[in-house]
C-alpha cells in the first residue's frame, strides 16, 4: 500500500481529496488529510474506508516530518509561503511532492537536493499556474511541430462568479484566497508588446486593461498579471514580439477597483491607527482632505473625479465604504480592512456557482500566411463548496499525483508542467472531466 498525505483542507481541496479517495482502492492507496483544523480534515475525508484525518500545525516540524516520513507522496495545499519546509521534509524522507503554487526561490534552491534524493517536486500544478501552462504548451508545441512562427502569445485566467449567480454590481464574488484578491498586482508587472518591453506601476495597473470576448460568455476585462517575461523561458518564446499574462474580470470591475487603489485602501505596508471602534465611513474619510462642508461621498467623488450617478461610484456605495457600522478589527493594515469588507459583501451564497475562464490568444505565420487563433476554456462549479476553482485546481494536482505514484511521471527534481510527458496525460484526463478548450483560428 502507498500512502498519500494531503496537507491543508481548505476550500480548494474538495475535488482533490474526493479524486484521491475514489482512486484509492484501485491503486491500493491510503489517503491521509492533515490540517490545523482536525474537524475540517475529517469532514473532507467523510468517513472513507481508505482515508483518515489528523490535526497538524505545520510549524511543529517534528509532527510534520513524522507524517512525511510515512508517506510516499505529499500534496501541499498550504499557502505559498509555507511550502518550502514541506518540500525540504519530502527531500529528506525521499517522498514525492506536488503543489499548486508558483515555484518560490526557496523551493527552487532545492533542485540539486531533490535530484540526489531521487524525488519529484512537481509545482505549479493547479489552474493558474497549472492548466494554463499545460494547455498553452500543448498548442504551442503543435504549432512549432508544423513549422509555424509564433509572433504573439497572450493568456488570461479569471476566477469569477457564474452567470446565474452574477447578482451584484461588481459581478464578482470570493472564490479563492481573499487576501490575494486584495493584494493582486502589487508584485510589479512586466511584459513585451509589439517588440517593446513594457512596465506598469501598481498605481496604474487597473487603468490599463483591455476588453476581451469569450465565445458564449461575453465580454471581460483583462489586466496584466505579474512578470510575463519569465515565461519566455518556460514556453520557449524568446523571439516572440508580444508575450503577456493577464487576469480576467467582468466589465466595470477594474475602474472601481482602481478607485480603491488610488484611495490607498489596498496598502498592506502599515497599521491603521486607532482602528478598534472605527467605522468603514471613518476609515475611508481618513484618506480624504479635511473639509467639514463636504460629505465623505462628495469628497470621494471630487478626489476620484466620479459622477454621482456613475456605475463606478454606485459600486463603491454598494460595497459599503460609506456605511457607519464598525469594522470589527482591533488592529490591521488598510488591505486587511478592505479584505474584511469584501469577505462580507462578496461572499458566495450556498447555491451560488463560480466559474473559471481561461483564454489564450496566438498570432503566428504558417506557409506564408498570417493567422490569429484563440483557445478558451470555461468550467462551472456545482455549488459554493464544489466549486470550479476546487475542480480545476484539485483535479490537476490529484491527477499528477496519481501519475507520479504510478510511474507515468518519472523525472526527478523540481518540475513544472510544461513538457509533454507531464501535460499530455494530465490534459487527456482533464478532458474526461469536461475541462477542455475550444479552438478558433482565422487568416488575417
Amino acid at each position: 500500500m502507498k500512502n498519500v498525505l494531503v496537507i491543508g483542507a481548505g476550500r480548494s481541496t474538495t475535488e482533490l481529496i474526493h479524486y484521491l479517495l475514489t482512486k484509492a482502492t484501485e491503486h491500493d492507496w491510503h489517503v491521509k488529510v492533515a490540517d490545523r483544523d482536525a474537524e475540517l480534515a475529517a469532514r473532507r475525508v467523510a468517513g472513507a474506508e481508505r482515508g483518515s484525518a489528523v490535526g497538524l500545525d505545520v510549524s511543529d516540524l517534528g509532527a510534520l516530518h513524522g507524517l512525511i516520513k510515512e508517506s510516499d507522496l505529499v500534496v501541499s495545499m498550504l499557502p505559498a509561503h509555507m511550502h518550502a519546509p514541506v518540500a525540504e521534509g519530502c527531500i529528506h524522507h525521499r517522498t514525492h511532492f506536488v503543489s499548486a503554487s508558483y515555484v518560490s526561490p526557496e523551493v527552487r534552491s532545492l533542485q540539486e537536493a531533490a535530484e540526489r534524493s531521487d524525488v519529484t517536486l512537481l509545482c505549479e500544478m493547479g489552474v493558474d499556474p497549472g492548466i494554463d501552462h499545460m494547455s498553452a504548451m500543448e498548442r504551442l508545441d503543435q504549432l512549432r511541430s508544423s513549422d509555424a512562427k509564433i509572433t504573439r502569445f497572450e493568456t488570461f485566467t479569471g476566477g469569477l462568479v457564474a452567470p446565474q449567480s452574477d447578482d451584484n454590481p461588481w459581478r464578482y464574488k470570493i472564490t479563492w484566497n481573499s487576501r490575494n484578491v486584495v493584494l493582486a498586482g502589487q508584485g510589479g508587472v512586466r511584459f513585451k508588446h509589439h517588440g517593446r518591453y513594457k512596465y506598469i506601476p501598481y498605481h496604474k495597473l487597473f487603468s490599463r486593461y483591455e476588453i476581451l470576448e469569450v465565445p458564449g460568455y461575453g465580454k471581460f476585462e483583462g489586466y496584466a498579471n505579474r512578470d510575463s517575461l519569465k515565461y519566455r523561458h518556460h514556453y520557449g518564446l524568446f523571439d516572440v514580439d508580444t508575450i503577456y499574462r493577464g487576469t480576467l474580470r467582468r466589465p466595470g470591475f477594474c475602474a472601481a477597483w482602481d478607485c480603491l487603489v488610488q484611495l490607498g485602501a489596498t496598502d498592506d505596508g502599515y497599521q491603521v491607527e486607532e482602528l478598534d471602534g472605527m467605522s468603514y465611513r471613518q476609515f475611508i474619510n481618513s484618506y480624504l482632505r479635511w473639509d467639514e462642508a463636504m460629505s465623505v461621498e462628495l469628497k470621494v467623488q471630487a478626489a476620484l473625479r466620479l459622477e454621482p450617478n456613475s456605475e463606478t461610484f454606485e459600486r463603491l456605495v454598494w460595497l459599503g465604504l460609506f456605511e457607519d457600522r464598525p469594522i470589527g478589527l482591533k488592529t490591521g493594515t488598510p488591505a486587511q480592512v478592505l479584505q474584511k469588507l469584501i469577505e462580507e459583501k462578496w461572499q458566495m451564497g450556498p447555491d451560488d456557482k463560480d466559474m473559471i475562464v481561461m483564454l489564450h490568444e496566438y498570432d503566428y505565420e504558417l506557409g506564408g500566411e498570417k493567422w490569429k487563433a484563440q483557445s478558451s476554456m470555461v468550467t462551472l462549479g456545482r455549488d459554493s463548496e464544489h466549486t470550479a476553482m476546487a475542480k480545476t485546481v484539485g483535479l490537476a494536482a490529484a491527477i499528477s499525483a496519481k501519475l507520479i505514484l504510478t510511474g507515468v511521471i518519472d523525472r526527478r527534481g523540481i518540475l513544472i508542467p510544461t513538457s509533454p510527458h507531464v501535460y499530455g496525460p494530465v490534459l487527456a484526463e482533464l478532458r474526461e472531466h469536461d475541462i477542455e478548450f475550444r479552438e478558433q483560428a482565422q487568416r488575417v
